[in-house]
């Protein structure tokens, strides 16, 4: 792979890693429409690390408290129950889904899902989701009232992530407003959600295709990882403090643009699936 495909390939990961408008929809669109091979689900999977720890530096006290709330509760009967321990718990528990699910369908979401008419499929069904979320959604939960059953539901919504143009982030973004978050919240259960099933997926992949990542893909792969996290860190930031103030429409509007453009394009043969 090129190094100018590696550090556009990052740029894009940052930007629509977090934005709901699907990483993965977006990495397996420009080869086809730039003629470039496809990346691959395992580099696509493995280019989520540089978003990975931008989520962890920029979430680092969020994610300090709940880890030693989550592990206090092994040993103090008194932090059971503390916002920290159970957000912790609701981390666990969410990410057990998409880990059966993951492992379950890995050979059809690394093959036949990643069709272009899947993706632009997944692109307009979930926006007419988000679209019915922010409808739907009361909008007045905090991170403090998560609770294990909310993290299992949430965390069943990410596994919907898996098939790609759905979108972690607008996934789990749609799942926490339909149970009450707020919209800000919302994003943020839902990247604090994202670091052990990204950090799994990548494992397990980089492990799988590990021969291929030891060639001529591992400077490439580390060249991506590096503009993933600049660009992602600063998506992360423009999320929370857009959706303090605005609703999801923008991005619903864009979803149902690029899907509807792909069918276009796939129907008059400018895209092959």
């Amino acid at each position: 792979m090129d190094l100018i495909h590696a550090i556009v390939y990052g740029i894009v990961q940052g930007l629509t890693e977090f934005l709901p408008i699907s990483s993965s929809a977006h990495i397996r669109i420009i080869p086809e429409l730039f003629g470039w091979k496809d990346p691959g689900a395992a580099f696509t999977a493995n280019i989520q690390l540089g978003t990975l720890l931008a989520v962890l530096i920029y979430f680092r006290t969020d994610l300090a408290n709940t880890w030693r709330g989550w592990t206090a509760s092994f040993t103090k009967p008194e932090a059971k129950n503390t916002p920290e321990s159970r957000l912790g718990w609701a981390i666990v528990v969410g990410t057990i889904p998409i880990i059966i699910l993951g492992f379950a369908f890995r050979d059809a979401i690394e093959t036949n899902l990643r069709s272009l008419y899947v993706v632009a499929t997944m692109l307009i069904v979930m926006a007419l989701v988000l679209a019915l979320a922010e409808w739907m959604g009361k909008k007045t939960k905090t991170l403090e009232d998560t609770t294990v059953q909310n993290g299992l539901i949430v965390g069943l919504w990410q596994a919907v992530a898996l098939i790609p143009g759905a979108s972690r982030s607008g996934s789990t973004i749609s799942g926490a407003m339909f149970l009450g978050y707020e919209r800000a919240t919302a994003a943020r259960l839902s990247f604090l959600l994202s670091v052990p099933s990204i950090f799994l997926a990548a494992a397990y992949t980089f492990y799988k295709h590990r021969s291929e990542f030891s060639g001529p893909l591992l400077a490439p792969l580390l060249v991506a990882n590096v503009f993933s996290f600049i660009v992602g860190y600063a998506c992360i930031a423009f999320l929370i403090k857009f959706l303090q103030t605005k609703t999801n429409l923008v991005f619903i509007i864009y979803r149902l643009v690029l899907g509807s453009l792909i069918f276009g394009l796939l129907m008059g043969g400018v895209l092959k699936p």
